[in-house]
């Protein structure tokens, strides 16, 4: 404890005073400090203007993370027949159809990204108290109902990332790992703010982006310069 103790002080010192940073100074302090003895993962934080209990003010989309995730995503895909053949043949974890229903009511949730075939959405749409908490209801907005199984599992396998607002207007995402090269997190980065400032939805009045905060696993977290981090 004592370790982690002179170790938060430390960080807490090097981000005293800092806020408002360009993308590639915020990359550069949270990297630098994100010290534990695991490869911590760079998470990404926008306080948006909207109320997502409004329909209109909803905001949600995918990005496909140029530099990777650094995690290995586990897929289900809710698939029969041909369409199940080809899921297991493109890398999904777990493919079933009631079967599998029946694993995510009794609490088996053994992934991170669920796909299903048009023809699976009676049953998965019996799942949605269930899968929609957790953001992981499939959906058609963001490719996760579709009949091109393979396309979605290679996306969700090789840096595809889905975002949601909260209830709060809080949209989130782990957008690389410390391990990471600093050019390749701050293009994550970027990625993700422009994929967020795109899907601003007409609903939304006043300042759609408020905030944006930088931070790793077990470090501080750093507020980046909206204006600078939204210019296109």
């Amino acid at each position: 404890m004592a370790k982690l103790g002179k170790r938060m002080t430390a960080a807490k010192a090097a981000f005293e005073n800092k806020s408002n940073l360009s993308v590639s100074d915020a990359v550069a302090l949270v990297k630098s400090n994100a010290t534990a003895k695991f490869d911590e993962t760079i998470e990404i934080s926008m306080n948006l203007g909207v109320d997502p209990r409004h329909a209109d003010q909803m905001v949600r989309g995918v990005v496909t993370l140029p530099s990777g995730t650094g995690k290995t995503v586990r897929v289900a895909v809710f698939a029969r027949g041909p369409k199940a053949e080809e899921a297991q043949a493109a890398g999904a974890d777990v493919v079933g159809a009631e079967d599998l229903m029946e694993q995510v009511q009794a609490g088996n949730i053994n992934f991170d990204r669920c796909i299903a075939t048009p023809d699976m959405m009676p049953i998965v749409g019996r799942l949605g108290k269930i899968l929609g908490p957790r953001n992981l209801m499939p959906n058609p907005r963001v490719g996760t109902v579709t009949m091109d199984v393979t396309a979605a599992v290679e996306a969700a396998k090789g840096g595809e990332v889905q975002f949601k607002a909260e209830k709060a207007g809080v949209v989130h995402a782990g957008v690389g790992k410390a391990s990471f090269e600093a050019d390749a997190i701050e293009a994550n980065v970027k990625a993700f703010i422009s994929a967020v400032n795109k899907a601003k939805p007409s609903g939304a009045k006043g300042t759609y982006v408020k905030s944006i905060a930088l931070a790793s696993t077990m470090g501080p977290g750093v507020k980046i310069d909206v204006a600078d981090a939204t210019a296109e």
